[in-house]
């Protein structure tokens, strides 16, 4: 059996990431692969449960403890959902991932890129996935934030509710990994139909396909 492969899906709030990952476990599925889809923070017991702490508006964590609280509940994800299933030979696609990190506890947070990698290291080591879609729209897009209050109805977590310099820098970030790492990490134009969308991705994994 070989072994799965693991997509992650990437970007700021209200991109569409969680309507990709369902239209793009369909469209892999429907190419006779076997389909895990899963999510950050979260996607195992253990990293449910800190994903309620460290989304609770009613918290106070500082950049450090909640990168740190990022690190563990990933280690559990990966632990006990993705490497799992990738030995079984199922493909996997995580709404979110480390590059999520590095983007809003590194660059947005002002802890360091590097800083943040090197404390995720712990728990997962080196562990990266076979390819990162990252969604984007042009900066400051009113389709992102029309979005993004369509689907929270007002009421944001306290991370996407940060201020709109917050999440122009985690836009920002998101394109400095990909600079740094151009094979993994693919940018994707997020403005068309969510089904131009998925095509997109689908032509971005032909050469991971069997």
């Amino acid at each position: 059996m070989s072994r799965g492969r693991f997509i992650s899906l990437e970007g700021g709030e209200g991109v569409g990431k969680s309507t990709q990952m369902k239209a793009l476990a369909q469209a892999l599925r429907d190419h006779g692969l076997d389909v895990v889809t899963t999510r950050e923070p979260g996607g195992s017991t253990g990293a449910e449960h800190i994903r309620a702490l460290l989304l609770d508006n009613d918290a106070d964590w500082s950049a450090r403890t909640e990168a740190l609280l990022f690190a563990a509940a990933r280690a559990d994800h990966v632990e006990k959902t993705i490497k799992p299933a990738l030995a079984e030979g199922m493909w996997v696609i995580s709404d979110r991932f480390l590059d999520s990190s590095l983007a809003y506890q590194g660059h947005a947070g002002h802890l360091g890129i590097e800083d943040v990698r090197e404390a995720n290291r712990f728990g997962i080591g080196d562990f990266l996935p076979d390819r990162t879609f990252v969604l984007l729209f042009e900066e400051g897009s009113k389709e992102a934030l029309d979005r993004a209050n369509a689907r929270d109805k007002g009421a944001s977590d306290r991370i996407g509710g940060r201020s709109t310099n917050f999440h122009y820098d985690v836009f920002i970030a998101f394109q400095l990994i990909r600079a740094d790492e151009p094979e993994r990490v693919k940018l994707v134009d997020a403005s068309g139909t969510p089904e131009d969308v998925t095509k997109i991705l689908l032509r971005g994994l032909a050469d991971l396909l069997p």
